[in-house]
Order: C-alpha cells, then structure tokens, then sequence
C-alpha cells in the first residue's frame, strides 16, 4: 500500500525517508511569526545606560546639553547675507591653545582644505573642477570676523556649502586654526595628518551629539560636561576612543 503526498508517492523506504526529511526541515517554520506587525522591537528607554550600542545625534533645534553661543530658535539656518552678518559680532569663546590649533586642523584638512587648500590659498582639489577659488589668507579673509567666519561654517553661503555637521564648540576650533594660517596666531602646521586611509590620532575624536557617546542620564555625568574642555560621560563601549588608546587599556570582557 502506498500514500501520495502531494505529488511524491510515499510507500518505498527512499520516499518515507524523503517525507521524513521534509516534515523536518518544515517543522521548525511553524514556531516562526512571519507578521508581527511590529509589536516587538529593540527600544530604549528614557535616559537607559547604553553599554553596547550608541545612540543617535540630538535633532536640529533641540535644546543642547551645554548651551549654545547663540540657540538655534535665534538665528536661522538660512545661507542669507544678513543671518550670518548677524553672528559677526560673536565672541570666540575657545583659546587658541594646542588643543585647539590640533583639532581644528583635522577638521579644517577633512572638510575644508579641499576647495580653501591644505594652507589656505584658495587651491584646493576642487578649485580643478570649477569650483570657484576662495583664499583665507588674502587681507579679505582676514578682515573677517571670527564670528562670521563662524557662521559661514555653520550656515554656508554661495559657493560654500553648510558645514553644521562640525559641532559649535569644534567649530570655534577650526576659526583659530584658519587664523593660524592667516599669520594672525603663530604659524601653525599645515598638510595631511597622515598617509590617506591612516585612522587613529589622525581623526577628531568623539564629539558631543554623534553617535559614539551615551547620552548621560546621572546629574554627576552632566555635571561632567559643563565646558568646553570637561571630559564627558564615559565611553563604555569604546567606541569614542582612538585606535591608540583603545589598544593601550586593559581588554575587558566582551572585546574581540
């Protein structure tokens, strides 16, 4: 006697053995939810310590953990003459210390260097492919204001692009940098940091609102944060270090 199953004729062992293997493989779908209907999700509560991942940047117009030079509901975003006028006569709060001068560096070769050149003469890559040359170190951009340079940076205007992406307080240091180059400050170094695709040392480390440091969520760690220069709430993860000091301290468990 033989049973069809489908289109397969079970009776012979070669079949029952075929059938057998099939209702196997077939069993385990039957505890699957195909459609949840997004009822279970990762989530992450209010203030939730993260050890293992990161969280998202602030949105634009949020209010910032430690304060604004000027709040965003103040001036607009907008690539206008008389909104980045309006910020000329903001004061540099950041001295332009080593810390400074480093940092702004890496920002300035990442970001800028490729239409304002590695030394500011308006020679950079871009300038090749039409793009309009725009040096900072002529009596022109001299002339301007930290605080315009400083709004350029943030809202973009023209031929230039915004670069909000680079946060406020790192933003200042790139305004000290670019007056480096100016010969307003003491000379300062110019060129790449390092050969391209080199990482580490070379990379402006964690920044306030990416994604490689957890929100702090204690009154201690806001504390923490208060200035411009305070260490923030600490990296668990590792994810904000660089590639020198995550190597140099102790391997916990979880690393790989």
């Amino acid at each position: 006697m033989s049973v069809r199953l489908g289109s397969l004729s079970v009776g012979h062992p070669t079949s029952v053995f075929r059938a057998a293997i099939l209702v196997a493989a077939l069993a385990p779908l039957a505890a699957c939810e195909w459609f949840t209907d997004f009822k279970r999700q990762p989530s992450v509560v209010t203030w939730e310590a993260l050890d293992s991942a990161g969280v998202r940047g602030n949105p634009q117009t949020s209010v910032p953990i430690t304060g604004s030079a000027v709040p965003g509901f103040a001036v607009s975003y907008a690539a206008l003459p008389p909104t980045i006028d309006s910020m000329s006569t903001l004061r540099n709060p950041t001295a332009p210390d080593s810390t400074s001068l480093l940092n702004g560096r890496k920002y300035y070769t990442i970001n800028c260097a490729v239409c304002h050149g590695l030394t500011g003469r308006g020679d950079g890559t871009a300038t090749k492919y039409g793009v309009f040359p725009f040096p900072l170190v002529g009596d022109r951009g001299r002339g301007l204001s930290d605080g315009y340079i400083f709004g350029m940076i943030r809202n973009g205007r023209g031929n230039m692009p915004p670069y909000n992406r680079i946060e406020e307080k790192d933003r200042w240091d790139v305004v000290n940098y670019v007056r480096g180059l100016q010969g307003v400050l003491p000379a300062v170094a110019t060129g790449p940091l390092a050969a391209p695709g080199v990482t580490g040392q070379a990379l402006p480390g964690a920044t306030t609102l990416g994604p490689t440091r957890p929100v702090p969520y204690t009154a201690a760690q806001m504390q923490t944060i208060g200035g411009t220069r305070e260490p923030a709430a600490p990296d668990t993860a590792g994810r904000g270090a660089t590639d020198s000091t995550r190597a140099a301290r102790p391997p916990r468990e979880g690393d790989r």
